[in-house]
């Protein structure tokens, strides 16, 4: 076994970075191809598709989307449902730089039965070793704790110009016993010599260890024949019917430059500005190269699915930074309305408490429910609940959504969402399944009652954080409703109906169980919230939704 060693100055600490190579000859071939660099870049691993994996499953392995792993894979990989077990998938990521080395450090968090072996040969494909995985964590290799975060190091090149100037995008290829030089360049349509200058020294015959093969990088394609786009970077591939292309310059013009002045919000990923485009209101959300997967994922999402209380897209636009143009929904979103009584907002009056939680149920309810596959949001929660000018409801921020078909399993997906929203199945063991929105939305549940936010401090206290769940299920597991009203949001006065309350009260309960199983559907919660909001108490509403429970208690029995 031989292995290279560099110290890398992360600020005032050095730490050793070790390779474990595997074999002699990729010595020399780390040194001589991978040359000293200032900045980080784009960069693809080959990742052989094994049997029971999926396009999901993959993108959550190396911090990407399905859509973005179908748009480099156009040839064999047709759509974001269709997989072949056997082939290999080209998968973005980008190329550390570090103290001018390459590499790239991806996480895996630890299931039952997990070892290093099956991290490394399954589930990253060859793309690490089991000795990396060793030296860059602290485990015992018999014995790793679950839900422990393994260290994945993959290795990687942004190029070598003494050998072309003409490829700048390189693929981490393991190689596999059936691999030679000659297939490979067949398949990859490159010219052998080339692959062997890039490698030197290297059999590619010899059935394991790493190469470094040229790529090539994606643009998105343009919706007009002839059009070209000016910017190019690594994105590509999506249908964007139902949405226009802006140019950057009509997206400056429409909001002075991006002005301060135009700026109407600020999240995780971009910036949202106010504009009038060809005649419409619209907003504008300005995203940094790096968050091209949550563009994909978003463009994805709304080129796709349509529905009145989702939100609207109208285009997109990739030049120097990812835009994304929605509808401009006038009233804000629901956080700042439950939240900011006595700042200029009145206090939303009951009823209309009750008709948001409905319309986002039912925005919900169509991605879970009506389209195939399912669609997954992983990001529910008040801030990214629209509220329109007749104070309907749509949901926003599809940037963490996640694709499942109904049916399948898939690996332990990468933790994302907000602190406070995550049902337990989802916060330690990243299991995702509709019902991960589900819990979510009895979080946005509680907060329509209290006006409190999902995890606060009592008032504004420097005590212990709360959460709304706990805090809601304490008081419902008490006989008197008169408790209950010691969580309504004050601003209500003694406006509200206690027993609707009650009633709101306890679907958020259901929706937040600790066994996903035992949470209703989104189809449920609409027919629940429908009969809450609606005077004809009489519907036999039990032909509407499978959970009885929640018939008898929506229908007052």
């Amino acid at each position: 076994m031989v292995s290279a060693t560099w110290f890398i100055d992360f600020g005032s600490t050095q730490m050793g970075f070790r390779i474990g190579l595997g074999f002699l000859v990729l010595v020399s071939l780390c040194f001589t191809v991978k040359p000293q660099c200032s900045k980080s870049c784009d960069a693809l691993a080959s990742y052989y598709v094994w049997q029971g994996t999926n396009l999901t499953s993959i993108g959550d392995v190396l911090n990407t989307t399905d859509s973005t792993i179908v748009a480099y894979n156009k040839d064999s990989v047709p759509n974001i449902y269709s997989v072949r077990f056997g082939i290999r998938v080209n998968v973005p990521f980008t190329c550390g730089c570090t103290n001018g080395n390459h590499g790239q450090m991806f996480e895996w968090d630890v299931r039952t039965g997990d070892t290093y072996d099956r991290i490394a040969k399954i589930f990253y494909s060859n793309l690490t070793t089991v000795e990396d995985l060793e030296w860059f964590n602290s485990y015992d290799p018999n014995n790793i704790p679950n839900n422990a975060k393994v260290n994945v190091t993959v290795n990687c090149t942004c190029g070598n110009s003494a050998v072309s100037e003409d490829y700048g995008l390189f693929i981490t290829y393991p190689l596999r016993p059936e691999d030679s030089l000659d297939s490979i360049a067949g398949t990859e349509r490159l010219d052998q010599a080339l692959l062997q200058r890039y490698n030197p020294g290297v059999n590619f015959s010899q059935g394991s260890g790493i190469v470094y093969i040229p790529g090539k990088a994606l643009v998105i394609t343009p919706d007009k024949p002839g059009e070209s786009n000016a910017d190019g970077r690594g994105l590509t591939g999506i249908s964007v019917d139902k949405s226009v292309e802006f140019s950057y310059e009509e997206l400056a013009r429409a909001t002075d430059n991006f002005s301060l002045a135009n700026k109407i919000g600020q999240g995780g990923f971009g910036v949202v500005y106010y504009a009038e485009l060809r005649g419409e209101k619209a907003a504008i959300k300005k995203m940094d190269m790096q968050a091209s997967k949550e563009f994909l994922a978003e463009l994805n999402v709304l080129t796709r699915v349509h529905h009145l209380n989702l939100v609207r897209l109208i285009g997109y636009c990739v030049e120097g930074s990812l835009f994304l143009v929605y509808e401009y929904i006038e009233n804000g979103n629901l956080s700042q309305h439950l939240r900011g009584s006595g700042k200029g907002r009145d206090p939303l009056p009951w009823p209309i408490r009750v008709q948001i939680a409905l319309d986002s149920a039912r925005g919900l309810e169509y991605i879970h429910e009506h389209t195939v596959p399912v669609y997954i949001h992983r990001d529910i929660k008040s801030a990214n609940i629209l509220i329109d000018k007749n104070f309907h409801a749509k949901v926003a921020d599809f940037g963490l959504t996640k694709l499942t078909e109904v049916g399948s399993t898939s690996l332990p997906t990468r933790l994302v969402g907000t602190f406070g929203y995550m049902p337990p199945e989802y916060a330690q063991y990243g299991d995702v399944s509709p019902k991960v929105d589900v819990y979510a939305f009895g979080v946005v549940i509680f907060e329509l009652i209290s006006a409190k936010e999902a995890v606060f401090r009592e008032d504004g206290s420097s005590s212990e954080s709360k959460g709304l769940v706990g805090l809601f299920e304490e008081v419902l597991n008490q006989p008197d409703l008169e408790d209950l009203r010691k969580l309504v949001d004050p601003n209500l006065g003694d406006n509200y109906p206690l027993d609707s309350v009650h009633k709101m009260a306890q679907l958020g309960k259901a929706c937040t169980k600790e066994n996903k199983d035992l949470r209703p559907s989104m189809r449920s919660i609409v027919v629940a919230l429908m009969t809450l909001s609606s005077s004809a108490e009489d519907w036999d509403v039990g032909s509407f939704y499978e959970n009885q429970a929640l018939v008898n208690l929506m229908s007052g029995r």
